[in-house]
């Protein structure tokens, strides 16, 4: 199986990397000077551990490749250029698989129009893509968790052959027949980035965050979005429950200010726990919904360990 990397940028980059590092047929569809730099010199991979120059080759547009029986299209480009980049590749492969390794949940839906085999992969991946022909990983040794599904739900061979591949590659992944469960679950956590962004790390454990989550829940109540309800997480929230060790800044797993490593519940289980945990918001005296409140189930507290300056600082998302 040969795999298309439609958009090089830091998660197409850092998957198409992994897996061509891992022995496996890889070709990247990049632009710019990003394209020109990977064609010229290879693409550089950098992660806590190691720096690595692949010479995976690299195209500009899917009507320069010679498509084969055996392609499958990892889409990474993002969300607002979606539609542009499946109706290229419609006109130049026809018909081929399609996974979806993006954020947000619209993508699957576009992609369906197009494509009768779609898949939706749940992305937990760290990384920052700065300067052309270099892709900054920074999670490490694990470089991030690959869940993959049919869409909209279940699974087949090529989730398992997928999976295995993902996971040879330095990355983690597991066959999920509910993975937009775990996306929609995504989107939820990363409600909280923009507050971060505006009053720091810190703010997480806010009441902001929480009000902005718990809003966000409801919108999800409110309408089709395959968000469960009740204790169906209590499988993932054990001791198994898998983490990134994120050694660099740059991420929503990143570092605190004064430079300590930062530990966040980064992880595909982590999100799926959110996603699982939904339930109606609980009604207030007079009856009317109480949305601005965290729902029953939905627990939005940190422990915070050694929260004083200059020591570390340990946030687990429960």
């Amino acid at each position: 199986m040969r795999y298309i990397i439609y958009g090089a940028g830091a998660v197409g980059g850092s998957i198409g990397g992994r897996l061509f590092e891992a022995g496996h047929d890889v070709l990247l569809i990049a632009r710019g000077p990003h394209l020109e730099a990977i064609q010229r010199d290879g693409l550089l991979l950098r992660t806590p551990d190691s720096e690595i120059k692949t010479r995976v080759p690299a195209l500009g547009h899917p009507s320069e490749v010679q498509w084969g029986s055996e392609d499958v299209v990892v889409l990474t480009v993002k969300s607002q250029d979606t539609a542009a980049a499946l109706n290229d590749l419609a006109t130049a492969a026809g018909e081929v698989p399609v996974v979806c390794a993006q954020n947000g949940v619209a993508n699957e839906r576009m992609a369906l129009r197009r494509f009768s085999s779609v898949y939706a992969m749940m992305v937990m991946l760290p990384a920052t893509h700065l300067a052309p022909g270099e892709v900054v990983m920074n999670a490490s040794p694990v470089g991030g968790l690959l869940d993959i599904g049919c869409y909209p739900e279940g699974a087949d061979s090529m989730c398992e052959w997928i999976t295995r591949d993902v996971s040879e590659a330095w990355l983690e992944a597991r066959v999920d027949h509910r993975v937009m469960r775990m996306k929609y679950g995504k989107l939820l956590e990363n409600l909280a980035n923009a507050v971060q962004a505006l009053c720091g790390l810190e703010a997480a454990a806010g009441t902001l965050v929480r009000a902005v989550r718990a809003e966000g829940i409801a919108v999800l109540q409110a309408g089709p979005a395959a968000c469960g309800v009740g204790d169906e997480a209590a499988a993932d929230r054990g001791p198994g429950a898998r983490r990134l060790d994120v050694a660099e800044p740059g991420s929503p797993c990143g570092q605190r200010r004064d430079g300590l490593p930062q530990r966040r519940d980064c992880s595909a289980r982590g999100a799926s726990r959110r996603a699982h945990t939904v339930q109606p918001p609980p009604a207030t005296a007079d009856g009317r919904s109480g949305a601005a409140e965290a729902p029953a189930g939905v627990v939005h507290d940190r422990r915070i360990d050694g929260a004083s300056e200059g020591r570390r600082v340990d946030i687990a998302l429960r």
